[in-house]
């Protein structure tokens, strides 16, 4: 069985359940198992992750309104932390972000951010808690992304 690590960080729990429904349905469809790692359990301790990992945020930006002011992420510092140390960035295959799409330009900018400034990719969003719909949408892109990464880089093969 094939094993996907989720990076992520949870703050009011949103990103916490779409992260367990989106891996409960990868081992159920597509037999992977997943590791998570909630950032926000970590209390700002970093380590070296070795392997390919998928990470995730919610958007928590101070203000604004995302074009001119209020594009300074807040409260997720730790995850952006977390992907720079030890050079982690370098196994992240790719983001997805989700936030609130009230708040038009600020949608999902903390993953846009994160994907500009590691030079990865932002696979997909989506709203808040997410949907059933949500997930299955994005589980084919992000294995697709993963197969292109962990060949190009690894030459592993994922079934």
């Amino acid at each position: 069985m094939t094993s996907l690590t989720l990076v992520y960080i949870s703050l009011s729990g949103n990103t916490h359940s779409f992260v367990t429904r989106f891996a409960t349905f990868l081992k159920e469809t597509h037999d992977i198992e997943s590791k998570l790692i909630n950032i926000k359990d970590l209390k700002h301790e970093t380590f070296p992750i070795e392997e390919e990992f998928l990470a995730l945020l919610p958007t928590y930006l101070e203000g604004g309104n995302g074009l001119d002011k209020g594009d300074t992420e807040m409260l997720t510092t730790p995850l952006r932390q977390f992907i720079a140390a030890h050079d982690n960035y370098k196994n992240c295959f790719g983001i997805i972000g989700s936030g609130n799409r009230n708040f038009n330009n600020q949608y999902c900018l903390s993953a846009k951010q994160y994907a500009k400034q590691f030079d990865f990719p932002m696979l997909a969003d989506f709203e808040l808690r997410g949907t059933s719909a949500d997930i299955e949408r994005i589980a084919p892109i992000v294995i697709e992304a993963w197969k292109a990464f962990s060949t190009y880089y690894s030459g592993l093969k994922i079934d």
